[in-house]
């Protein structure tokens, strides 16, 4: 009998808190249990039928060989046309690299950037990989706590208190997963002047940056702090904004030897990413741009319906996001609440929400948040209003 060992590499990270979710997920709807997952973080729209066409296309004309590792060079210009209209900072292609997904990019800059003894300063809430990555490459990910009444956004001199002669890397999200909130201009230049007199690179994951409500500027510190440039990564791709997760196309814009650097590594990794999907991710960059913000008014439309209906469940304290398709709840009250049935914290409320209510949901703890849950709105107004009168069942019993 073998006995199994892993790498210490591999022992230092926790799976993705969010994919174990969507396994289970996958397994009580495979036993036929009605449920409403809440959970995963994808659009529940179809891609804009342009780039359905495209793909398609480019599967007649014969795209199913390699490409270049850092992407199909039509493509690498599309993205930098579509951030230089976005952001107004021009880019060339070498200084783009086009990976599976947001995930892979930010996997290849862990890879490249990350070593041991180096600190990843990571405001929290925030996205369960960007501390696992770190913790992949030995580095220790410094957690900055953001509070609710300040948005769950970090404050100048709490990331100044972060920073030491470590720091390696200093990873943002705008906006946020898991919490939907966004830094407006005026924040995201407070804090570039904090960053100014470090040494860190600085990642911006602006994934989600297409998807913002009620009016709020999205801008880029790309755009706003032109002193980082030198330093300063910025990641994106096609899976948020056309709702296009499947076809695995992310990217960055990064400095020339970053990049190239990242497309040593990917080449050792996953050489190029599928020809098809670049074709199809190219038809979405330069294409009609209406299906994104029709999808983005349907989204506000969610938002707002699932807002209304979580005020009358006990127990939640939801803010109010500015972007991307999350709501993060406070369940301070309704873990008090649940304590009867031996709910201690917020890992163990939604695994009894799950089991009990069928609706399935992520813990804030998985997001350095203990005490909250997140909601994603990435689906039907049906299946939104069946999961607030669930919960509303539960949580009334206490």
């Amino acid at each position: 009998m073998v006995t199994q060992s892993w790498s210490a590499r591999f022992e230092r990270m926790s799976e993705s808190a969010t994919a174990a979710v969507f396994r289970r997920v996958a397994e009580l709807r495979a036993q036929g249990v009605d449920l409403v997952s809440l959970s995963v973080g994808e659009p529940d729209f179809d891609p804009p039928p342009h780039v359905s066409a495209a793909a398609k296309a480019a599967i007649d004309a014969g795209a199913s060989r390699y490409t270049e590792v850092a992407g199909l060079r039509a493509l690498r210009e599309a993205i930098c046309e579509d951030s230089l209209c976005r952001r107004g900072v021009e880019h060339s292609p070498d200084q783009v690299l086009v990976s599976a997904g947001a995930k892979h990019s930010l996997f290849n800059l862990a890879q490249v950037l990350y070593d041991h003894g180096d600190e990843v300063v990571v405001p929290v809430p925030a996205w369960v990989t960007y501390a696992e990555q770190a913790k992949l490459c030995g580095a220790r990910p410094v957690l900055v706590p953001c509070a609710r009444e300040d948005g769950y956004l970090v404050r100048p001199e709490s990331l100044q208190a972060a920073l030491s002669a470590r720091t390696r890397a200093v990873v943002l999200c705008t906006p946020s997963n898991p919490t939907g909130a966004a830094y407006d201009a005026e924040q995201l230049r407070a804090l570039a002047a904090v960053l100014e007199d470090s040494q860190a690179y600085v990642i911006v994951d602006e994934i989600y940056a297409t998807l913002t409500y009620d009016g709020f500027e999205q801008r880029s510190l790309l755009s706003l702090a032109p002193a980082l440039r030198e330093r300063l990564i910025v990641v994106d791709g096609v899976s948020k904004r056309f709702a296009m997760t499947g076809y695995r196309v992310g990217w960055m814009l990064a400095p020339r030897e970053v990049a190239r650097a990242c497309e040593a590594i990917q080449s050792q990794a996953t050489t190029s990413i599928a020809a098809v999907s670049q074709h199809a991710a190219i038809a979405a960059l330069t294409g009609p741009q209406e299906p994104v913000g029709a999808m983005g008014e349907i989204f506000r439309t969610r938002r707002d319906r699932l807002l209304a209906g979580l005020g009358g469940v006990p127990g939640l304290s939801v803010s109010r996001p500015q972007g991307a398709f999350y709501l993060f709840a406070d369940v301070g009250a309704a873990i008090e609440r649940a304590a009867a049935v031996g709910v201690r914290d917020d890992v163990g409320l939604a695994t009894w929400l799950l089991e009990q209510a069928r609706v399935a949901l992520v813990p804030g703890t998985a997001f350095g948040a203990p005490g909250h849950l997140r909601f994603s709105y990435a689906a039907s107004e049906q299946e939104l209003d069946r999961a607030v009168e669930r919960l509303g069942e539960a949580l009334a019993r206490f």
